[in-house]
């Protein structure tokens, strides 16, 4: 069967590829306290790639001010600068526009949709959808509020726990000034068609402005804020091999040159607010690299956004392979799907719309005590409750009372699959 036939499920890495990518992360199997686990929780922080702390560290140790033109200061100056360029272009696939860096991704958010609804003086409405990150969720109807527009919020599809294209347009108009859906969800994983939302929202209103938040799905599949035609994209570090403390958001250009939060003398389309933290770019560009390299082992170019595209390919597929075999498991071990008392939530046959988070429960134990159980187990999941301020909206949009999160990452291997899959048969047959 070729590669291309073979995308429906997956490719896996070989197992010496997937090893080594594994090795390249600080305490994939272990954790020095607490043991030996399987870390499935990587929607709420990723595993740490080892290099990008380093480089964090490595700048973090010297005192010189990046905004200096000599010595230590100069070459600090191109973490930012270099670091600035490499996630524009290969992020999130820019070639114009500007980066909103803050303390985190719900920061960039906010920044972003406040420039827009108090930089525009026209459109009588907003839209977003039931499934948001509050964040992205709540930042939209705050700015609402403050401006005097009608908050509108587009219901999820329970069946595929996804956002359709059709139902984002019976709440768009010709007064919408803008619409914000997530690329992807962090909890049923579904990927949203936002190139196509794009395009049939501009057909009512081609003024209007599109936000996609993609803090959920930079880690697993390519951003192209060109092909998608929208005007903001944000990501956070921390969730996509990096560090905390800090989030990036790309702004097009005509967002970049409206009334923001500046100093006065800067240039227009200047975001960055007093220094910039060199160490953060410098762990950015580190997990670039990453990618980087996985690309130049299956493909030719040298060009680094076609080597970052080829490389999230890889790692789309690969995890793509890792959920096919957590729902439908193997001869040896049944996959989630086939697994007594299991159950799995907003589930579809087409896994090419999923990124590799699986939301699930078991019959008769409540879902905090499940995560407990498979704590017990070596596995780290989590849980999400209607009880949470960050789960309840989305829960409940999805028909659901909660769900538990599983969330590998692509240098996981078909053997933690299998033995989260032996795992959660113990834990269902104990019901």
């Amino acid at each position: 069967m070729s590669e291309v036939m073979n995308e429906k499920y997956g490719i896996l890495f070989s197992d010496e590829y997937q090893k080594n990518l594994k090795a390249q992360f600080c305490y994939p199997d272990t954790d020095p306290k607490y043991g030996d686990r399987l870390f499935f929780e990587n929607s709420g922080g990723s595993l740490r790639l080892r290099a990008a702390i380093e480089a964090k560290c490595t700048a973090e140790e010297f005192p010189d001010c990046p905004e200096r033109v000599r010595g230590r200061g100069y070459d600090m100056s191109h973490f930012v600068s270099d670091g600035t360029e490499d996630i524009l272009k290969n992020v999130f696939g820019a070639k114009s526009g500007a980066l909103i860096t803050e303390l985190s991704a719900s920061q960039t958010m906010y920044h972003a949709v406040g420039t827009i609804m108090e930089g525009i003086n026209w459109g009588t409405n907003a839209v977003t959808s039931c499934l948001e990150h509050p964040s992205a969720h709540d930042a939209v109807e705050y700015y609402c509020n403050r401006t005097g527009r009608e908050f509108r919020v587009v219901p999820a599809n329970k069946v595929t726990g996804g956002i359709d294209v059709d139902e984002v347009l019976k709440y768009v108009d010709k007064d919408t000034c803008l619409v914000s859906i997530m690329a992807a969800s962090n909890i049923s994983g579904n990927i949203m068609d936002i190139k196509e939302i794009t395009r049939r929202v501009r057909e009512i209103n081609p003024e209007i402005y599109v936000i996609s938040d993609t803090v959920q799905h930079a880690p697993h599949a390519v951003i192209d804020v060109e092909d998608w035609d929208i005007d903001v994209a944000n990501f956070a570090p921390y969730k996509f091999f990096g560090v905390r403390g800090c989030g990036y958001a790309y702004v097009s250009d005509r967002i970049a040159n409206l009334p923001h939060r500046k100093l006065i003398h800067k240039p227009a389309d200047v975001w960055a607010l007093g220094t910039p933290t060199p160490g953060n770019f410098a762990a950015m560009m580190a997990v670039i690299d990453y990618v980087c390299k996985i690309g130049t082992d299956f493909c030719d170019s040298t060009d680094r956004r076609e080597l970052y595209v080829e490389g999230m390919h890889r790692i789309h597929l690969q995890e793509r392979a890792l959920l096919y075999r957590m729902l439908e498991g193997t001869k040896e071990v049944p996959g989630l799907r086939h697994i007594e008392n299991v159950e799995v939530y907003v589930d579809m046959e087409d896994l090419t719309y999923k990124d590799l988070i699986v939301a699930m429960g078991i019959k008769g134990i409540e879902y905090a005590d499940c995560a407990q159980k498979y704590l017990e187990h070596g596995v780290t999941i989590f849980e999400r409750l209607k009880t949470s301020p960050y789960s309840q909206r989305i829960v409940e949009g999805l028909g659901l009372e909660g769900a538990l999160r599983v969330s590998p990452l692509h240098c996981n291997s078909t053997d933690d699959i299998d033995k989260f899959l032996k795992i959660t048969k113990q834990i269902a047959e104990s019901v």
